[in-house]
């Protein structure tokens, strides 16, 4: 399976759209193109019992589980609410990612 093309980077701010989340904000902290699945800061998240081991206590610990891409979308710089993506290439040759709503350069 081929690599598949992400509007969605680690490190942006994103709103949810849809699920028991829908409508907080957080950051990404990882995106896995492949099956189209990113981890957002405190959003999705579940409780999950874990076996005490060398690196940690163990016990019941709060973990952020996967999401589609499809449910998330990239908060606009300007006016906080969810835009789309586009690009553009500026003058001096860069290709930057810009928020189809204000038309500001997300970075």
């Amino acid at each position: 399976m081929t690599a598949n093309k992400c509007k969605v980077k680690k490190g942006d701010n994103v709103i949810v759209l849809a699920g028991k989340d829908k409508g907080k904000k957080g950051e990404v902290l990882s995106v896995n193109p492949t099956k189209r699945k990113v981890i957002v800061n405190g959003i999705n998240s579940v409780k999950k019992h874990e076996k005490p081991s060398a690196t940690s206590a163990g016990g019941i610990v709060n973990k952020d589980m996967p999401m589609s891409i499809s449910n998330v979308a990239v908060v606009d710089p300007k006016t906080g609410k969810a835009t789309k993506i586009g690009y553009k290439t500026l003058d001096n040759g860069d290709k930057v990612r810009f928020a189809k709503d204000s038309g500001e350069i997300i970075a």
